[in-house]
C-alpha cells in the first residue's frame, strides 16, 4: 500500500520587526501569547525552532543590552500556504510588531533536523 501523506517541507520564516519608535514595546507586550502560540502549534504546521534575532550592538561588548529586533522561525509544513496561515495569526503579526513588508518564508532543503 503507498503512503498517502503528503510530503512534509521545512520553511524558514526571516520576521523583521518594524522600526519605528513603539515598536520593542509592542513587541515586549505580547512576547508571552507569542511564545504560547508558538509551543502550542501541532498538526499540520509545527515549529521546529524559534530564536529572536538580536541588533548587532546586543553582543558588542559583555554586559550589553540585549534589543530584539525580529525573529527566525523554521516551521514544518506540507504547504508554504499553511506556515503563511500561521505567520498571518501570529500575534506579532497581527499586533504589528513582525513588518509584513519585510517578511521572507522560504522553503528550504539540506540536513534533517535533529528531534
Amino acid at each position: 500500500m503507498a503512503d498517502s501523506q503528503p510530503p512534509v517541507y521545512q520553511f524558514l520564516l526571516y520576521a523583521p520587526d518594524k522600526t519605528d519608535a513603539g515598536s520593542l514595546a509592542r513587541r515586549l507586550a505580547v512576547r508571552e501569547k507569542h511564545l504560547e502560540a508558538a509551543q502550542a502549534l501541532s498538526g499540520a504546521v509545527t515549529l521546529k525552532l524559534g530564536r529572536a534575532l538580536l541588533s548587532p550592538e546586543s553582543i558588542a561588548a559583555p554586559g550589553a543590552p540585549q534589543t530584539m529586533v525580529g525573529s527566525v522561525l523554521i516551521y514544518q509544513a506540507a504547504s508554504l500556504d499553511a506556515v503563511r496561515a500561521v505567520v498571518e495569526r501570529d500575534v506579532y503579526y497581527t499586533n504589528g510588531v513582525w513588518d509584513p513588508e519585510r517578511l521572507v518564508i522560504l522553503p528550504f532543503a539540506g540536513l534533517a533536523l535533529p528531534e
